[in-house]
């Protein structure tokens, strides 16, 4: 089974559109309203693992400053309102889309942060330490931006946004920083890094498959009548993403040594797309599975990117010493 998911962790680009398309197939030839009772058990499979393995202790680390310091601009000063005006612009009239590019554009770094930065060759420590805290603030930002940037077109109920962050991000990090106390007390740290750290990681991303599978499967019949729209999401998150590259590779070959650079290109493009799905999944109703359907192809694009971008890094900021 843990070989399996590993596998299935390791082929994200493969597997995600299989899903999808799943997802779609299932929705179109069954009821898929009651697959709304999978949410919050999936969600917990999706969030809990990683919060098992992840290293809070880390921001008492000193060093990594700058990188720390422009991964925060990038992510909480420049790239919401990048969303937002690309909602404005190319989903006009579709505002619980809108919505869904914002929340994919509000949760930054995930644990794709560190794999993808490691790599590429990339400073892993600051990794560590964006993936942290961009977590931590991006849960606690986002309720306030999504009232302040959507308010006005979408209904938003800012304490029950509130309630499903601390039910989505801080109740399983509880959790899990109670897990992996527990194990380093009883293991160690060696054994807990070698064999317990590893297994739960590939559970996270069954929960990222089912919830995908969900939101498919809710939006085929929308789809199936109107096909064009997934057309017309590709084209906002596509400029999104290249624009969050181009800024980012730009202010990092400026500013940071190559490992920072690389970690800081990491820390701001790589969204925690798992806990966005999962917030539009249960914070924002019905209309939440029109949210949910851009997350969904945001991981398409944020995976493939991610990979080709990999090839790049050399060329990008030379290759790495020794």
């Amino acid at each position: 089974m843990l070989g399996f998911l590993a596998l299935l962790s390791k082929n994200l680009i493969l597997a995600i559109p299989l899903v999808m398309l799943l997802g779609f197939l299932a929705g179109i030839l069954a009821p898929s309203q009651w697959m709304k009772l999978l949410i919050m058990p999936l969600t917990f499979l999706m969030v809990y693992p990683m919060m098992v393995t992840l290293k809070l202790n880390k921001l008492l680390e000193g060093g990594d400053n700058r990188a720390l310091g422009l991964a925060q601009l990038i992510n909480f000063a420049i790239i919401p309102f990048v969303a937002f005006g690309l909602g404005s612009l190319l989903l006009a009239g579709h505002p619980h889309y809108a919505v869904g590019l914002l929340l994919a554009a509000l949760l930054p770094t995930s644990g794709m942060t560190i794999s993808w930065t490691g790599f590429a060759g990339g400073n892993l420590g600051a990794a560590v330490k964006m993936t942290v805290l961009g977590l931590i603030l991006g849960s606690l930002a986002t309720p306030f931006y999504v009232q302040w940037l959507m308010g006005a077109s979408v209904p938003v109920d800012l304490v029950a946004v509130f309630v499903q962050i601390v039910v989505i991000v801080f109740l399983p990090m509880l959790a899990g920083h109670f897990t992996q106390s527990h194990l380093l007390g009883k293991y160690g740290q060696k054994a807990f890094q070698s064999e317990w750290a590893p297994r739960f990681p590939p559970f996270s991303t069954l929960g990222v498959l089912g919830i995908v599978f969900v939101a498919m499967a809710l939006k085929a019949e929308q789809l199936v009548a109107r096909p064009a729209e997934l057309l017309l999401l590709v084209w906002p998150l596509l400029a999104l993403y290249g624009i969050n590259y181009l800024l980012s590779t730009v202010l990092a070959k400026t500013l940071l040594p190559r490992g920072d650079a690389i970690a800081l290109v990491y820390g701001t493009v790589m969204r925690n797309l798992s806990i966005a799905l999962a917030l539009a999944m249960n914070a924002f109703g019905p209309a939440g599975s029109d949210a949910a359907l851009v997350i969904t192809l945001a991981y398409i694009i944020q995976v493939q990117s991610a990979a080709w971008y990999v090839k790049l890094t050399d060329r990008l900021f030379g290759k790495k010493p020794g």
